[in-house]
């Protein structure tokens, strides 16, 4: 072995075997850096935000407002974990879920149990009492409270004359008539108080914790519920036929004993007026307290798939961006090309 070199002072003499290990350790250090660098490529496209290596519809947050982060969202008690974590939007609704319709399982979510204004989202309840309580071809009398209804209304309902009561439930779901909403309640339960007690006594019946109910039509901001709660009415709503063929509709023409007989009717829900592909239902909802509300459905290739969305900024695109993430990257399937919904709606 060679000695060490009389030239450097003692402090500076070093092994010949250390300065042999240097390269040893470079190298050791570059490999690291390498294997660290793969697993941070194989967890990109891996991981939820991707599916098979491929990028969601509208991952771009300029299009839809859907972002990717690094943080969780947390799910529902009694829930299913979220299929979808790493998403966030930027500017955020104040509550919302992302459901498959069939099976109930919760794929993201966001302050899911938050107690919040829902506006006309509790038409889905008053539906749901109607179809269970009267056939498609009754008679409702229209009174002079129906005409009278304040905010959104069918507007055209004939006061003392009898409506055919599947025209009034199209009234209630598509352009979220509150006269249709006080002439249904009349007729299924004899007054608009009596009909309220119904639906309270069914959200406990159905086990919605969050959810209490003043009125038939939502006006008044007492109405309250959560996205868990709206998402398991929602799925009971859509297991009655009648409700889901209402819902999916764009829009219709029907009876009315009015001048010329008929009635147009169209749908609020975005995701229908701007042909989301596979839409099909169920109810939008807005006031100043509840903001802009709603629960969105659609179905592809054997998936059905639901969003809840409350006071959000931008309604149409961010329960677009949602259901496209979730048939994407969930259920694998090909994104489809659509004109995106407008800005701000």
């Amino acid at each position: 072995m060679t000695s060490p070199s009389p030239l450097l002072p003692p402090s500076r003499r070093r092994p010949p075997r250390r300065r042999r290990r240097r390269p040893q350790r470079l190298l050791a250090s570059g490999a690291g850096g390498l294997a660290l660098a793969a697993v941070a490529i194989a967890l990109f496209h891996s991981g939820p935000g991707s599916s098979h290596g491929r990028g969601f519809e509208g991952a771009a947050p300029g299009r839809h407002g859907l972002a990717r982060t690094a943080g969780g969202s947390p799910t529902p008690t009694g829930t299913n974990s979220a299929a979808l974590p790493f998403f966030s939007f930027p500017h955020p609704p104040r509550a919302a879920l992302l459901f498959d319709v069939d099976t109930g399982r919760v794929l993201w979510s966001l302050n899911a149990t938050r107690v919040l204004p829902v506006a006309s989202l509790v038409k889905t309840m008053t539906a749901l009492l109607v179809v269970r309580a009267a056939p498609a071809d009754a008679l409702v009398p229209i009174t002079r409270d129906a005409v009278n209804a304040a905010g959104s209304k069918v507007g055209v309902l004939p006061k003392g004359r009898s409506v055919r009561l599947e025209t009034l439930l199209y009234g209630l779901l598509l352009p979220s008539g509150n006269d249709a909403a006080v002439a249904l309640a009349e007729h299924v339960a004899g007054s608009v108080p009596a009909f309220t007690r119904r639906m309270n006594e069914q959200a406990q019946s159905m086990g919605l914790r969050c959810t209490h109910f003043a009125s038939p039509d939502g006006l008044e901001d007492a109405n309250r519920s959560c996205a868990v709660d709206l998402e398991t009415l929602a799925r009971a709503d859509l297991a009655q036929p009648r409700i889901a063929r209402v819902a999916g509709s764009e829009s219709a023409v029907e009876p009315l004993p009015i001048k010329g007989g008929r009635v147009w009717l169209y749908n609020n829900n975005p995701l229908l007026r701007y042909g989301y592909p596979g839409a099909d239902g169920l109810k939008t909802g807005e006031t100043e307290a509840a903001g802009l509300c709603l629960v969105g459905t659609a179905r592809r290739d054997g998936v059905r798939l639901g969003v809840v969305l409350l006071h959000s900024p931008e309604l149409g695109r961010q329960a677009e961006a949602l259901l496209n993430a979730g048939f994407a990257d969930v259920y694998h399937q090909r994104p489809r090309l659509a004109p995106p919904v407008p800005r701000g709606r």
